[in-house]
């Protein structure tokens, strides 16, 4: 009896043993594409396209993907730039996002020359990366089920726009994650961590104005400024701020403003952003600046128009998954820097005006957020996470200290400390989605704690209506 009880567990903990095996070696599989992976990310680096306008980038991600057996849904939800990328069949379903849109106003760029900056656009968060490595995620989790005869359907979602054109939402609001039982996404970051935090709800638009014109000098009563109108706009919604509720943010940037001083604009545009941890609230601060706008128009005699361009929830955070995304970053480690890499880390952290480069921070995981702290960025990931249980974490592809939306994060993002991040997230996106394959307890735990945060009455209600897609919100 003892005997065969010894033969029992000798034969448990080499099953153990195997399917740690297995696991090594479809991290290996991914370090072993480092380079491949790595070429793909400095190509959409290279394009860097705005949002909805990210032709090359996403043919490239569904060519990757179609080489290695994804099926290909092409332009979903009434968007050209985003796809559905399948393997397999059945349940559970496991998605994986990814992103590829640039922002306006930088220019690709690693040197320290910054004559440039500002030129074009650039991947200041670090988007490239994004959706690089959740395809090859995905490519290592097919491969793992293909070898392990696992049932079950991985997919990528390729989602254009996040950058302030909301394309997760018009994907939520097509019902394209109505049977998938779990998301997974990630964001480059200057640390490493998964996080129970939450984002900041967020409606954005672009506010118009109409006028007549005249010549400023000769006859400036024949005329009405639409600048006066965003103007005087503006300045009633910079009044408004005192009496908003005081976590809320509001912000904007004139995009029209005429073409001559000598010349009264009949045309000016103002694109506004408002933000709060709660739509409800944004919905009702937004409100108000749609009445300063009205208000505006009227004193000013000029007519305003108004297009709202994107609108996305505050993130659900969920627990369970948060700690399975946790422990599998644990295993899977921060990065090393070489001596090289270190060197230039330590020069763009000057650059920044900080007084040392804290490497402990790339090199390390930092423990969860228990707090669940709110971050003061907006994502349309927060939409998918009310119709889905969904997970993210933060990778340091920048250098500690590095904000986003900058060029130090153009610049780390576009080399080798970029790419070396993103194979660590790639890693533990592989892991985890592998995880919840083999768990389904896992994926009950997780769906059942989405149902009671949520809710039992939710019912999703988009923030942008049911207006399609703002295509041309960066033309």
């Amino acid at each position: 009896m003892k005997h065969l009880l010894s033969l029992f567990v000798i034969l448990l903990l080499s099953v153990h043993l195997s399917a740690q095996d297995k696991k090594n070696q479809m991290l290996q599989s991914i370090s072993k594409k480092e380079m491949y992976y790595g070429g793909i990310a400095k190509q959409i680096w290279n394009y860097a396209e705005v949002g909805y306008q990210e032709t090359k980038s996403s043919a490239l991600l569904q060519e990757t993907l179609a080489k290695e057996g994804f099926t290909i849904q092409k332009g979903v939800a009434e968007i050209p730039t985003a796809f559905v990328a399948s393997f397999g069949e059945g349940k559970p379903v496991i998605g994986i996002l990814g992103e590829y849109d640039a922002l306006p106003g930088f220019s690709q760029d690693s040197t320290f020359d910054q004559k440039s900056i500002g030129s074009s656009a650039g991947h200041a968060c670090g988007h490239h990366l994004f959706g690089t490595a959740s395809a090859a995620a995905a490519i290592a989790v097919k491969e793992y089920m293909k070898a392990n005869n696992i049932k079950g359907t991985i997919r990528f979602y390729g989602c254009p726009a996040e950058e302030g054109g909301s394309g997760k939402v018009y994907m939520v609001r097509a019902g394209l994650f109505n049977d998938v039982d779990a998301v997974l996404h990630w964001h480059p970051s200057s640390f490493n961590t998964a996080s129970f935090g939450t984002s900041l709800a967020n409606k954005s638009g672009k506010f118009r104005f109409y006028g007549v014109s005249a010549h400023a000098s000769a006859s400036p009563e024949k005329g009405r400024s639409a600048l006066d109108g965003v103007e005087a706009m503006n300045n009633m919604v910079n009044m408004l701020r005192e009496h908003v509720p005081s976590d809320s943010r509001i912000h904007y940037v004139i995009t029209n403003g005429g073409k001559a001083p000598n010349v009264v604009p009949d045309f000016a545009e103002v694109y506004y952003y408002a933000r709060n941890p709660r739509r409800d609230i944004v919905i009702d601060v937004w409100s108000r600046i749609e009445k300063a706008a009205k208000g505006a128009a009227l004193g000013t005699d000029t007519r305003v128009e108004w297009e709202l361009t994107g609108g996305t929830y505050e993130l659900l955070a969920n627990e369970t998954l948060t700690q399975v995304m946790q422990d599998n970053l644990v295993k899977v480690g921060g990065l090393t820097y070489t001596p090289e890499e270190k060197s230039y880390a330590e020069k763009l952290s000057k650059n920044l005006g900080l007084d040392h480069l804290r490497y402990e921070d790339a090199t390390g995981i930092k423990p969860l957020d228990v707090e669940k702290t709110g971050a003061g960025g907006s994502t349309d990931v927060g939409d998918v996470s009310w119709a889905v249980p969904t997970v993210g974490l933060s990778v340091a592809t920048w250098v500690p200290g590095t904000p986003a939306h900058s060029w130090q994060a153009v610049a780390a993002g576009g080399m080798s400390i970029g790419r070396k991040g993103m194979m660590i997230a790639a890693k533990t996106l592989a892991l985890t989605a592998t995880q919840l394959f083999e768990s389904p307890e896992t994926v009950k735990k997780a769906k059942e704690e989405f149902q009671k945060v949520r809710g039992a009455n939710f019912k999703y209600t988009s923030l942008v209506g049911d207006r399609k897609p703002a295509l041309d919100y960066r033309k």
